[in-house]
């Protein structure tokens, strides 16, 4: 039943007859889609390229820009998704706002501070040669997924991350 509520509110195609066999529906949201993409192309083009519109921070704006859109037709109704914001059970919505946002305790924080330490300890003897291990790899601009992987069992994240900062260098977006 859900499907075919999906299929008749959210996605439109009932609104059309026959939509599977080449009717207009189809080339016109293909047309559309076509269209959008093109013109997309277009403006990361006229802004110097994927870097320069990364650097005017053209993508994340755009993206905030068209969450904030979405999420505002979703909560206001006008966009329907089923068991979201139309045919809800007699429950109500699934989605869950939390009345609080949760926070580490300092004992929890101190507790995995001290996991860290002792899991740095344990492993001191692996950690340089596969952290030397994966920074030679990606020097040589070859795949670092078995590197990385084998680092995994033995580094932290942070002891992995300043590895591959040292030979690549840290993306620093202007402001």
């Amino acid at each position: 039943m859900a499907i075919q509520l999906i299929i008749n509110r959210e996605l439109g195609l009932a609104k059309n007859e026959n939509p599977i066999q080449g009717a207009f529906i189809i080339e016109e949201l293909t047309d559309l889609v076509e269209q959008s993409v093109l013109t997309e192309f277009k403006n990361i083009n006229d802004r110097g390229g994927v870097l320069g519109a990364m650097e005017t921070m053209n993508q994340r704006s755009k993206i905030q820009e068209e969450s904030l859109y979405y999420e505002t037709l979703k909560h206001n109704g006008e966009y329907p998704i089923i068991g979201v914001n139309t045919f809800l059970n007699k429950n109500g919505s699934p989605t869950i706002t939390p009345s609080q946002v949760i926070r580490a305790t300092e004992e929890e924080k101190q507790y995995q501070i001290y996991t860290l330490h002792e899991f740095q300890k344990r492993n001191e003897d692996k950690i340089a040669p596969l952290l030397k291990d994966l920074q030679k790899t990606a020097i040589a601009g070859e795949n670092i997924f078995e590197s990385l992987m084998e680092a995994c069992k033995y580094c932290s994240l942070g002891q992995i991350s300043n590895a591959l900062y040292e030979v690549g260098g840290q993306y620093r977006r202007n402001m």
